[in-house]
């Protein structure tokens, strides 16, 4: 049993190219796993791992996978080999109470986990698997269940959530990463949220006003965000990081702990 309380982390993932460029983004990864105690394993919650019913991903050796197109040939090489652990799978879903967890025995690690953890963690030698998002159901049903979730924390897990908290794809131009004005005004709105830990305000992201809104073209992105700030107690500290935008996604992070 660890005898600390691992952090949980939200990275804003961005494109997938970030798996195989070295910019500020990725340092801002970098330096955020260096400065976290190696985690025994991590459970991953991705924007594109979206499901009816709650899954987390029971295999010993989840494949990579190339879950976009589009992209240069040298993404789709990419293989991260971390190890699965089917073992913790079943932990994962006795824990979680609220909810029923089924096992998913073929799951993979889609580019919401590995484009970041290749950056954080490019050994692989750290068990990986995948929670998934039941985008049918309200927020609060997502701040409930990771809730659950939290006892992993003492037990050397890193929780970590991986979205956007700003991503509306329609908006964007690769030719003017200029960030937009009503982007900006989302990410501020969201990142005053963030800081104050309103997570109750975050689950109903609705609340948030019409920038927030044009900004969640789709709640898989955002979800993950709830996941990390659920996991606050309390006066942990909230750290944010990689706080810009581009265009109109922001690539905003968060660390709780």
């Amino acid at each position: 049993m660890a005898t600390f309380k691992m952090p949980a982390l939200f990275v804003g993932h961005g494109s997938p190219m970030n798996a195989l460029e070295d910019n500020a983004f990725t340092c801002g990864w970098r330096d955020a796993a260096a400065a976290l105690p190696k985690p025994r394993a991590i459970l991953c919650v991705s924007a594109h791992w979206e499901t009816r019913g709650v899954y987390v991903g029971a295999t010993a050796t989840p494949e990579t996978i190339h879950d976009f197109y589009g992209f240069p040939k040298a993404l789709f090489d990419v293989r991260y080999p971390a190890p699965g652990d089917p073992a913790f799978a079943h932990r994962v879903a006795q824990l979680v109470q609220g909810s029923k967890v089924h096992l998913d025995h073929g799951r993979g690690l889609d580019h919401g986990a590995w484009s970041v953890l290749r950056v954080m963690y490019p050994q692989a030698d750290i068990p990986v698997l995948q929670l998934s998002l039941d985008t049918t159901r309200p927020g609060a049903f997502h701040a409930g269940l990771a809730r659950e979730l939290a006892p992993l924390r003492d037990e050397g897990v890193l929780i970590l959530a991986s979205g956007n908290t700003v991503h509306n794809l329609a908006e964007f131009s690769f030719r003017d990463p200029a960030p937009l004005p009503w982007a900006e005004r989302a990410d501020a709105t969201i990142r005053a949220r963030i800081e104050a830990g309103d997570v109750a305000a975050l689950a109903d992201w609705t609340s948030l006003g019409p920038d927030v809104q044009r900004g969640i073209a789709g709640p898989e992105h955002w979800l993950p965000l709830v996941y990390a700030m659920a996991q606050r107690q309390r006066d942990e500290p909230i750290r944010l990081f990689n706080d810009e935008v581009i265009g109109s996604i922001a690539m905003t992070s968060v660390q709780i702990g």
